[in-house]
């Protein structure tokens, strides 16, 4: 690429966003015209706030910003946006209400005569949908009916329409399948040979070194790395995020699996999960894959009570009961947990305190007369803000004012104060650094330890394969087969997660008329 391509496209200088305390201090770096600038750090070391004031959704405390040569000051995101500087954030802007389409182009809607031409919308839809390999999508599909995965693909179309000279992906493929990631750094090539400049911020190391020329590492809210991504490799970058060198092995410690503590036989609901059976012990980790749509996590919320199955059902304690689970409220009675996937939508009260969202189902414990003691309350969320090294000013802040990782914290700290015997993870590391994440997995370790019986929804294999015991694997509904620790291999898991859907295509191909 010549000199005059690699220009200097947008620039930041002694940048720094003070709350409370400051979250960054005196950031200055460069991004260039058509490179894809990779940026990572631990959860609160300050990623999402740099990037939202360059995309102008916060403005910075001190410090100026140069856009293609000139002053630039987005008053807003709309502002930002006009000039080409567009944001994925983990945070989808979707209005789950309205239809994939109108989404996409809710700010330019194709109109004749003050009415919305819906011909031409479906058109422009399809088209935007066909960029990121969506082409399967009715484009007249609620956003609400699709997964958080297919809703993270339509954010980043959305963003791909018009003039796009900066492009920030905020953990963009954190709920993507591998096919989808694929697809995405086939888009990101593109991008990049329109001379579109990126900033990708990702905790996935291995991602970084694919798509990225230079790296910037923040730490703390400081800048300690702005250099080429071949300079470095996976170990030396997280002792830059960490401080602190950080093993890829995870020893979850002494465990004693015992008796079988949640039993689900032939658990269906419509389409989404078909006749699924398994068995999880105490002390065992039990994970479930699959690609997005397989029903990984419709099967959790089956489980959950949080929809309620059409046909089979589920079997707790020990020795195992039959039990009726027809709401959540049923399911934490029966000692069920669930950490939800989607943290801010179902798993969090955003606007109140992380001590207020810890008490959020621990009300007995802190409670008499239903009124709640506040030294209690306090208290109960400063053992888990310490236990679980959640990164605050004090157990009074904001959850909203949080990073996404100690977001996530905040959720799974709120069930380790009940006594549940089994719980369900869905992603629970999603949007979490590498350094934060083998935290989690260490908890994970010591939930087993105490006898709890945990189911783990990943969409990333290696994770599944790091701290499991035995992985399932769902394809399109069905749970297709079940691997034995130090008998899988990712190829093998991998042929298991399409193989529902070849054997559906091939019932489908059987069934179609033909022309003779």
């Amino acid at each position: 690429m010549s000199a005059s391509a690699q220009a200097a496209v947008l620039s930041v200088s002694g940048i720094g966003k003070t709350y409370a305390q400051p979250v960054l201090s005196d950031i200055d770096l460069t991004l260039l015209r058509g490179e894809v600038l990779a940026l990572t750090g631990e959860n609160g070391a300050g990623k999402s706030t740099l990037s939202k004031i360059i995309g102008g959704l916060l403005s910075p405390t001190t410090g100026q910003m140069q856009f293609q040569g000139q002053a630039y000051e987005p008053g807003s995101r709309t502002q930002a946006e006009k000039l080409g500087i567009r944001m994925v954030m983990q945070e989808l802007n979707l209005l789950p209400t309205l239809s994939v389409a109108e989404n996409l182009f809710l700010d330019n809607l194709p109109s004749r005569a003050g009415w919305i031409n819906r011909k031409q919308l479906r058109a422009d839809a399809i088209q935007a949908m066909a960029q990121v390999g969506l082409d399967a999508i009715d484009p007249d599909t609620l956003v609400s009916e699709l997964g958080i995965g297919h809703q993270q693909m339509i954010e980043i179309a959305r963003n791909l329409i018009g003039d796009c000279h900066v492009l920030i992906l905020d953990e963009p493929t954190a709920m993507l399948t591998s096919r989808e990631v694929e697809m995405l750094f086939e888009q990101i090539t593109r991008l990049q040979a329109r001379g579109v400049s990126i900033i990708y911020i990702s905790h996935r190391l291995e991602e970084l070194a694919r798509v990225a020329q230079r790296i910037a590492v923040l730490r703390d809210g400081r800048l300690v790395c702005i250099e080429p991504m071949a300079d470095y490799n996976s170990e030396q970058l997280v002792t830059l995020m960490v401080g602190r060198e950080l093993g890829e092995q995870i020893d979850l410690g002494p465990r004693q699996i015992g008796d079988v503590a949640l039993a689900v036989k032939g658990l269906g609901r419509a389409d989404k999960v078909r006749d699924v059976s398994f068995e999880v012990r105490s002390g065992e980790i039990f994970g479930i894959s699959g690609l997005i749509g397989a029903g990984r996590t419709e099967l959790l919320r089956l489980i959950y009570g949080a929809d309620v199955a059409d046909t089979g059902g589920i079997e707790i304690g020990s020795p195992l009961q039959p039990v009726t689970i027809r709401s959540p409220v049923d399911a934490v009675k029966q000692g069920i947990a669930l950490i939800t996937e989607d943290r801010k939508g179902e798993g969090l009260l955003l606007t109140q305190s992380i001590s207020a969202n810890i008490a959020l189902g621990n009300m007995p414990a802190i409670s008499k007369g239903g009124v709640v003691n506040r030294h209690d309350e306090l208290r109960l969320a400063q053992r888990q803000v310490d236990a679980m090294r959640i990164r605050s000013a004090s157990p009074a802040q904001c959850v909203s004012e949080l990073s996404g990782g100690n977001q996530q914290k905040v959720v799974i700290g709120r069930w380790l104060e009940r006594d549940c015997t089994v719980m369900l993870f869905d992603e629970p590391t999603r949007g979490i650094d590498v350094g934060a994440k083998f935290d989690i997995y260490s908890l994970l370790g010591e939930l087993t330890r105490k006898g709890r019986a945990l189911v783990v929804v990943s969409s990333d294999l290696r994770e599944l394969m790091l701290i499991c015991d035995r992985i399932g694997v769902l394809s399109a509904g069905r749970l297709i087969d079940t691997f034995e620790r130090d008998t899988w291999t990712q190829d093998e898991l991998l042929a298991a997660a399409f193989a529902g859907y070849q054997k559906r295509d091939a019932r489908l191909t059987d069934a179609a008329p033909r022309n003779n």
